[in-house]
């Protein structure tokens, strides 16, 4: 008999038993006979019987006691992306804290990931990059099950959402390099939309399909107005949010005959890859170039020199998440949470 096929009621007539008296040699060994519970679990072993399914038994209670963490993006962005991985770390910690599993969901085509999205064995998701992710949350609101967005600027009122301002806090970034004297910027941005990267218009990219790209490029603008720059001039270069493209663009940004003295990132990935591209160049950080990032990911703090950056609660926002999910009562919650500058090393006022 193949493994795949036995089932407790096998081991039962094996043993000698009803159904019930080997049931309870897996859930209830106490009540069971010494002798009669050895022949039950001697007769198991025989058939490769190892018990009874866990899934089955919570299931039919109505939970697993697991969440689902659900991106389209490949699997590796839970590893790789520093930003994840410390909203990870926070909902590890919550997740331990009340003992429930974690089921990772990412998908490398949509078909898999409606795939994975529907066969997880979850109480709920939670739900990374939003940005173009209206496939994605479409697919886990299919499932029926309480869901909380990471929200990088899904405009979705019905669903509970855990976010920031990316508006004031692209502004905190820009009034703080505007302070200190300078006005030749260049911004290096997020993904506009599902299209490439490159060079872009101000009218492009305030026009992006994705609302947190939307938005800080919208609160840089407007501070940066505010002290007499003219907007309708500050290069901007869309960045797949990687290695390759961010050398890119600040090969574009550098190419000007007067190159910006401040550079606006919109992750801290992107700043620290710019950190040491102007390393490797000779470009003295912050004396010929400042640069602030947006995320507040520990590698910041560390780099050389250290990252000014606009923080967010990153493991916090993973633990409320975690919270959202188990304690969901049928109530939509949208929790804005607050942001702060962390002044640093890489940014300081203009040489000239």
């Amino acid at each position: 008999m193949q493994r795949k096929s036995i089932k407790l009621a096998d081991v039962a007539k094996a043993a000698g038993v009803s159904h019930g008296t080997a049931s309870n040699v897996f859930s209830r060994p106490e009540v069971v006979r010494p002798e009669v519970r050895e022949r039950v679990l001697a007769e198991a072993q025989k058939l490769g019987y190892a018990g009874p399914d866990p899934r089955g038994r919570l299931l039919r209670a109505g939970k697993v006691n697991a969440i689902g963490v659900a991106t389209a993006e490949p699997l590796s962005y839970f590893f790789n992306d520093p930003f994840a991985r410390v909203v990870m770390s926070g909902i590890t910690q919550a997740c331990d804290a009340t003992g429930a599993g974690i089921s990772l969901v990412s998908a490398a085509n949509n078909e898999q990931l409606a795939w994975n999205i529907q066969s997880a064995v979850v109480d709920g998701f939670i739900v990374f990059c939003l940005e173009g992710g209206s496939r994605l949350v479409e697919l886990t609101r299919e499932r029926r099950l309480p869901f909380v967005a990471l929200d990088f600027g899904y405009d979705d009122e019905t669903i509970n959402a855990i976010g920031v301002d990316d508006f004031s806090g692209a502004g905190m970034a820009a009034r703080h390099l505007a302070e200190l004297g300078h006005r030749r910027f260049g911004v290096l941005a997020l993904p506009f939309d599902d299209s490439g990267s490159g060079p872009a218009s101000v009218e492009r990219a305030l026009t992006a399909a994705y609302a947190g790209t939307r938005d800080r490029l919208r609160g840089y603008l407007d501070v940066l107005a505010g002290f007499g720059v003219d907007t309708s001039a500050v290069p901007i270069y869309e960045t797949d949010n990687d290695e390759v493209t961010t050398r890119a663009g600040l090969e574009y940004l550098f190419a000007f005959p007067n190159p910006p003295t401040a550079v606006l990132a919109m992750s801290d990935k992107v700043a620290l890859i710019a950190i040491d591209w102007f390393r490797e160049r000779g470009i003295a950080v912050p004396d010929t170039v400042s640069i602030v990032g947006f995320d507040g990911v520990p590698e910041g703090g560390i780099s050389k020199p250290p990252l000014t950056t606009i923080a967010q609660p990153m493991e916090e926002m993973g633990r409320r998440a975690v919270q959202t999910i188990l304690e969901f009562d049928g109530t939509i919650r949208r929790e804005t949470m607050e942001l702060r500058l962390i002044g640093r090393a890489s940014t300081a006022p203009p040489l000239h």
